[in-house]
């Protein structure tokens, strides 16, 4: 099977890096290889690229260049944020209130501060995995000192109202922090208009490098740095940083953003279409998130009677690339949290398939996915039950 015939359906997880990108990064891989903590011409250079970069990201945003800070990933700009609040929070003042759908960069950053003696909440989603806000302003109490909440879910592509967030979190007196990994680039983001703190992106969702990040941190701020070095982006995250990485973020970001609104509607159309396919053709499935706002690119179905690592296998073997979920947590065998925590049921959780499409996806992978599916799921249907009938 060559790779004119792949089909790949998983942007969520990451995304192929565009040759607008690797042009704007090359240079910095070749010639203009300096370190931008160096001060001779080659240092000078870098310096100059990077503190552009961060201009560019933040106008994107509507945050101000000295807000932005580079890091190696979301996962760590969420555990900056996290733990640089509360490890320097006052005692009484030291509450954290997340989501039970949060991405395994919150829950586990989560987990070890409630270790360490950290009050730590977590607010319920209903069947659309929705944020219940009265849960959240009932958790939301004065000894919260930061609320986090994710913009877009990458399991189910749903948003979550951040502005309505952020007010209850305000209201408490309580910082407000989102993982906007999969959202930044996809929908419109502005952190004055919308009252958010800090927030978290990655390159490598946005068809640049892996290996970059951002952390927005709000101008007065002061958050406690969780690892040790050099002066680099300001004493919060040392380590040299990844020119090339972060020029090419900057670049990509600007693409995706000019690109929005069109690419927007052209994913929805595509995605709308495999879900009506899906359910003209396959019986027995749910449409996890459906009926809410989604990311234009994200469809979440469980397939009853079909193991989701089997249907991922055998889409492989067609040379069709999906998820079962979060790619952080592929290849563990208990059901998605997010989908429990919507209310559906461990068995359909277990039945799920992410299809997230992106830069480069056709109407004619579109076409291929709806014409094998149907197959595929009724196979392994056939297989599922002479299992079952075999009491094996």
């Amino acid at each position: 099977m060559s790779d004119d015939t792949l089909i790949y359906l998983d942007h969520n997880a990451t995304t192929p890096v565009r040759p607008e990108v690797i042009d704007a990064m090359l240079p910095f891989m070749t010639l203009r290889y300096g370190n931008a903590s160096s001060v001779h011409r080659f240092g000078r250079e870098a310096k100059k690229a990077l503190e552009e970069s961060r201009e560019r990201i933040a106008g994107l945003i509507g945050a101000d260049p000295e807000e932005i800070y580079f890091t190696g990933c979301g996962t760590e700009s969420d555990n900056i944020a996290l733990s640089g609040t509360l490890l320097k929070a006052p005692s009484g003042k030291n509450g954290l209130v997340t989501t039970a759908v949060e991405h395994s960069a919150i829950l586990k950053t989560a987990a070890r501060l409630e270790s360490i003696g950290i009050p730590v909440a977590y607010v319920g989603v209903d069947s659309r995995c929705r944020v219940d806000m009265d849960e959240l302003k009932a958790a939301a109490i004065g000894s919260t000192a930061l609320v986090s909440i994710m913009h877009a879910n990458n399991e189910t592509g749903v948003l979550q109202v951040i502005e309505r967030a952020a007010v209850i979190a305000h209201d408490a007196g309580a910082l407000f922090h989102t993982d906007a990994v999969q959202s930044a680039g996809k929908i419109p983001i502005d952190v004055r208009r919308m009252g958010i703190d800090m927030l978290s992106m990655s390159a490598h969702k946005l068809n640049a490098l892996k290996g970059v990040g951002t952390l927005y941190v709000r101008k007065g701020i002061i958050l406690a740095p969780v690892t040790y070095g050099g002066g680099h982006e300001r004493g919060l995250r040392p380590g040299t940083e990844n020119v090339p990485g972060i020029v090419g973020f900057a670049k990509a970001f600007e693409l995706a953003a000019a690109e929005r609104a069109e690419t927007g509607v052209r994913l929805r159309a595509m995605r709308d279409r495999l879900e009506d396919a899906v359910r003209r053709d396959i019986p027995d499935v749910l449409f996890n998130g459906m009926g809410t706002e989604r990311l234009p690119g994200t469809s979440n179905i469980s397939f009853a009677g079909v193991d989701g690592e089997a249907l991922l296998f055998a889409m492989d073997n067609e040379g069709i690339a999906v998820s079962t979920g979060s790619a952080c947590t592929s290849g563990e065998v208990e059901p998605s949290h997010v989908l429990v925590a919507m209310g559906v049921s461990p068995q359909m959780a277990q039945s799920s398939i992410r299809f997230s499409l992106g830069w480069g996806t056709t109407d004619n992978d579109i076409d291929h996915v709806a014409s094998v599916l149907p197959s595929i799921v009724e196979r392994l249907r056939r297989i599922s039950a002479g299992v079952e009938r075999s009491g094996c």
